[in-house]
């Protein structure tokens, strides 16, 4: 699979709490980011 690459402004509070959340659950700050991505509902066209 071909990977992109996402660049986005955050807080400095928010990548810490990413960064911490990331370490505790043991996974990458991206992959949570694409399980949350994965978790999303799209809405499906009228």
């Amino acid at each position: 699979m071909e990977r992109e690459r996402l660049s986005l402004r955050v807080s400095k509070s928010r990548l810490e709490k990413l960064r911490r959340i990331a370490e505790q659950r043991e996974k990458t700050m991206t992959q949570l980011v694409e399980d949350w991505i994965d978790k999303l509902k799209e809405e499906k066209p009228s």
